[in-house]
This record gives structure tokens, C-alpha cells and sequence, in this order.
């Protein structure tokens, strides 16, 4: 019983303790909810409020913005009537000067016609008297001028020839003033050094033994030395030297090294002869790579094919007239380059025409031609500039001087040629020009006798003087000199000089 109502008391205590949860739940929840409520009022109105002055603010800008865009408009406006007003000003302006230009087109017009009408009653009434005049002397237009022409020139020949000498002389002295003073300044800012090339090189011996060792067992040494090499060795009584003679400088630079080499080695004979020919050779070929190069730096020259930096390298052992190519083609480019400078005119066209000038010669001994067709086909093949050939190829005048700067190589190229020591020829060649010259003086007509003075520079004639008078002498000397630039090939220049005397003799008894 006891059990029972013990558990009664729990499960009322249990019911009562359910209901009592239940009633602070809700009571809970309910001051919850009020509270959630609350906050939710509070933000509403805060967003509410915040809205307002948003708008507020947004009116406010809207306002400013629109008041800004009036005030803009009205400054545009402003500007567009001040344009237009401008606009307009400069169109009366216009129209203002389009009608006075107009009137003036109008009057120049009247004014041409009245000129053209004026000279075509000039010129009819120079014809009518032209007419008049034929009809009066019976001669025609052309011949009445060259009666007058004669009848003048018959009076007034030494006045006229005269005056001709006057001018020629005056004109002449100017010219040659300033183009002495222009070759003399391009030869002072470029004076190289010249001496003559020879055909033979000395080669000094230790000892006179090494004679002996060189000739080497029947002369195969020496046989062998000069088979590789082209050259000749004289072998001779010269005490302490030989001598190594060929026209070729290269060859003759490779067996002088070459002996050089076995002399110091000590070991000479045919195998070793054979070792130290092709050690010399590749050194030269070394030298001839660095010669070109040499030369491309001391004339500033950039942008060339090493290829035909090579072949000017080649120029080092190569001669004309005894003269080094290689060092004339530097000279030639130089003072090219400086008359240029001095004439206003193409300085690195003349400079680079001047080097490449002779480049022919490296290959003529292995290309069939003349030195400068030769020169044009290497230059093309490089892709030098066209300016460059055509200025190279004239410069002894198998073209035609296309341009100003072909004139100065050709007048570099003999300044460089024709200096004292520069160049050396036989004797055979020397006396050969001398009677060239004579021979073409003397088929002139009127010519009595001539002679070739001053090495060849100069060519005096004299002429009959029944025969040929002072005009005619004048032209005389010009057609001689013609003759010699067309007929004849010579470094420098020739000066011709026609001289006419009378002499009258008479006897007193």
C-alpha cells in the first residue's frame, strides 16, 4: 500500500514538475519572441530612417548635378554662338578677298590679251619689215646674218681672238688656282709614304755553308723550293745572302719564309721543304685576311662581305707599275674621300669607290678581262651599291662618268699614280710613250716638228706658220690633246703646247 501511494506521489510530483516546465517554456519563448520583435521594429525604423535620407541625399545630388549640367550647356552654348560669329567673319573675310582676287584674275586677263594682241602686231610688223628688207637686198634672213657674221669676224679677228685668249686665260688661272689649292689640301691631309717594289728579295744566310745544304745532292733542294714555290733562287758568289726573284710578291714573301724556317729548323730537304712551303703559305694566307681587314678599319668602311674584305687582303702582294695595290687603294680612297668632302658630293660613295677601285687585280691572273670589268662583276656579286660601281668603273674611262664622285676616283687614282717615286716603268715602255706622243702630234696637219719633254708630260709642236694662224693654233692644241686622251694610255696628265713664230729676215748691203 505504502509502494503504491509512493509511487502516486512520484508520477503527481512528475505530472506536476511537466506542467510547470511547460508554463516557463512558453513564458520563456513568449519574452523571447517579444524581444526578437522588438529589434525587428527598431531595425525596420533605423532602415526606414536611413531610406529617407538616402532619398534625401539622392534629391540633393540629382539637384547639384542638374544645376552643373544647365550651367555647362549654357558655357557651350556661349562657345558655339563665339565660333560661330568667328566662323562667319572669316567667311565675309573670304568672300571679301574671293571677289577682289576675281577682279584682279579678270584685269590680269584683259592686260595678257592685250599683250598677246600687242606682240602679234609686233611680230607682223617685224615680218613686214624682214620682207621689206629681203625684198630691198635680195638676201634672205640666214644669209644677210652670215655676211655680217663673216664681214665682223674678217674685221674685228684679233680683237676677238684677243679676247678669247683673255677669258681662257683668266677663266684658266681661277681654275687651276682653286683645284691646285683643293688637290694640294686632300694630298696634305692624306701623305702616305711611297717607294717602288722590286722583283727580288734578299734572303741572308748564317753561313756560307747553308749554300751548299740549300742547293742540296744535285740541286734537289733548291729544285724542289722552287717548284712549290714559282719562284727563282739565284744561288751566287754574294757573300752571306741569296736571292729570290719572281714578279709575283706573295710567292716571293712564302719562299723567303719558307727558307727562313728550314734555316732555323736546320733539316733541309725535300719532305721538310715541302712542310715549311705550306706552313708559309697558310701564314700568308693569314696575312692577306688581316691586310684586308687592316685596310676596311683605316678607311672607316663598314658593312662589307669578309669575303671581299679577302680579296682585298690579296692587294697586299699584288703590283702595278711597282707600286703596291693594296697601299694605292688606301690613298685613292682617302684623298677621293677628301675631295668630296671639299666639293660638297658623296664622301663615303667616293671612299668606298676609291678601295674597291683596283679589287680586279686580286683575280686578273685567274679571270679573263680587264681589271675594272672584272671589279664590276666581283662588286655585283657582293651586292655593293650601285652608286659605288658606277663611280669605280670610270676611272680610266672604259665607261662613261655617270656620276660626280667617278670623276674624283679617276682623279685620286692618278694623283696617287703619278706622284714622284711612286710608280716605276722600263725603258723600253718610257721611250715607247715618247714616240707615241710625238707620232700623234706630227699627224696633225700644219704640224712642222714636236717634241716630248718633261718625262713625257709635256708635248710641244711647232707649226708652219704660212699654214696655220693664232685662232687656228688654238684649236690645233685642243684637237691635239683630244687625240691623246682618245688614242693613248698614260698616268697623270699630258700638257700640249702649239707654238707659232714668224720670223723676218732681211739683208742690208
Amino acid at each position: 500500500m505504502f509502494a503504491i501511494n509512493l509511487l502516486l506521489g512520484i508520477g503527481s510530483g512528475l505530472f506536476v514538475g511537466a506542467i510547470l516546465g511547460y508554463v516557463t517554456r512558453q513564458a520563456i519563448a513568449r519574452k523571447k519572441a517579444g524581444t526578437i520583435e522588438a529589434r525587428i521594429d527598431k531595425l525596420v525604423t533605423e532602415a526606414k530612417e536611413e531610406a529617407k535620407n538616402l532619398v534625401v541625399k539622392a534629391q540633393e545630388k540629382s539637384v547639384q548635378l542638374l544645376e552643373e549640367s544647365k550651367r555647362e550647356e549654357r558655357e557651350r552654348s556661349a562657345q558655339i554662338r563665339s565660333h560661330e560669329q568667328r566662323v562667319e567673319k572669316k567667311e565675309d573675310a573670304l568672300d571679301k578677298k574671293t571677289t577682289e582676287i576675281d577682279s584682279k584674275s579678270r584685269d590680269l586677263q584683259e592686260k595678257a590679251e592685250k599683250i598677246k594682241q600687242l606682240r602679234e602686231d609686233v611680230e607682223k610688223m617685224r615680218e613686214e619689215e624682214v620682207g621689206s628688207l629681203q625684198k630691198i637686198s635680195h638676201l634672205t634672213k640666214e644669209e644677210a646674218i652670215e655676211m655680217l657674221l663673216d664681214k665682223v669676224a674678217k674685221q674685228e679677228e684679233k680683237v676677238l681672238v684677243e679676247r678669247i685668249e683673255k677669258m681662257e686665260k683668266d677663266g684658266k688661272e681661277e681654275l687651276e688656282k682653286r683645284g691646285r689649292n683643293i688637290m694640294v689640301w686632300a694630298m696634305q691631309r692624306y701623305a702616305a709614304s711611297q717607294s717602288a717594289e722590286i722583283t727580288a728579295s734578299s734572303v741572308p744566310l748564317p753561313s756560307e755553308d747553308l749554300k751548299g745544304r740549300i742547293i742540296g745532292k744535285e740541286g734537289r733542294n733548291i729544285k724542289a723550293l722552287e717548284k712549290l714555290t714559282g719562284v727563282e733562287i739565284i744561288v751566287d758568289d754574294t757573300p752571306g745572302a741569296i736571292v729570290i726573284s719572281a714578279f709575283d710578291p706573295a710567292r716571293r714573301q712564302i719562299a723567303k719564309m719558307a727558307l727562313e724556317k728550314l734555316m732555323t729548323d736546320g733539316r733541309i730537304q725535300p719532305a721538310r721543304i715541302e712542310e715549311a712551303v705550306e706552313q708559309a703559305s697558310q701564314e700568308i694566307s693569314k696575312k692577306i685576311q688581316e691586310a684586308g681587314e687592316a685596310a676596311v678599319y683605316d678607311t672607316g668602311v663598314v658593312g662589307i662581305d669578309p669575303r671581299l674584305i679577302r680579296l682585298l687582303g690579296r692587294l697586299r702582294f699584288r703590283t702595278s707599275y711597282g707600286q703596291n695595290v693594296l697601299l694605292h687603294s688606301l690613298e685613292v680612297a682617302h684623298l677621293a674621300s677628301a675631295l668630296a668632302v671639299e666639293l660638297g658630293l658623296d664622301a663615303t660613295v667616293a671612299k668606298k669607290a676609291g678601295l674597291f677601285h683596283d679589287i680586279g687585280k686580286a683575280v686578273d691572273h685567274e679571270v679573263q678581262g680587264s681589271h675594272v670589268e672584272i671589279g664590276r662583276m666581283i662588286l655585283k656579286k657582293f651586292n655593293m651599291d650601285e652608286a659605288v660601281i658606277k663611280a669605280m668603273q670610270a676611272h680610266h674611262e672604259e665607261y662613261p662618268h655617270d656620276t660626280l664622285e667617278s670623276v674624283l676616283v679617276q682623279v685620286a687614282d692618278k694623283i696617287s699614280g703619278s706622284r714622284p717615286g711612286a710608280r716605276k716603268d722600263t725603258l723600253e715602255a718610257y721611250i715607247k710613250r715618247l714616240e707615241e706622243l710625238e707620232k700623234v702630234t706630227n699627224s696633225f696637219p700644219g704640224i712642222e716638228k714636236s717634241y716630248a719633254i718633261q718625262a713625257g708630260r709635256e708635248i710641244r709642236g711647232f707649226v708652219q706658220p704660212e699654214k696655220i694662224d693664232d685662232f687656228s693654233a688654238k684649236k690645233l692644241a685642243r684637237d691635239i690633246a683630244d687625240r691623246i686622251e682618245e688614242d693613248l694610255k698614260y698616268p697623270g696628265e699630258i700638257k700640249v703646247t702649239v707654238i707659232r713664230e714668224t720670223r723676218v729676215i732681211e739683208y742690208a748691203r
